[in-house]
């Protein structure tokens, strides 16, 4: 059976699920558009996880 990245993670870190939302997070801001400073805060927010 093959797992997705999130069920990997889930298993090996319980910081990991965090760490990949902040990611996301950060990835949809910088498509969006979003502010410098609002882009900036989600990328620190996704790097300190």
């Amino acid at each position: 059976m093959k797992r997705t990245p999130d069920e990997v993670y889930k298993a090996s870190d319980p910081l990991m699920p965090q760490a990949i939302k902040a990611l996301r997070r950060y990835l949809a801001a910088k498509a969006a558009g979003l502010l410098i400073e609002e882009f900036e805060r989600l990328r620190l927010l996704a790097e300190s996880l």
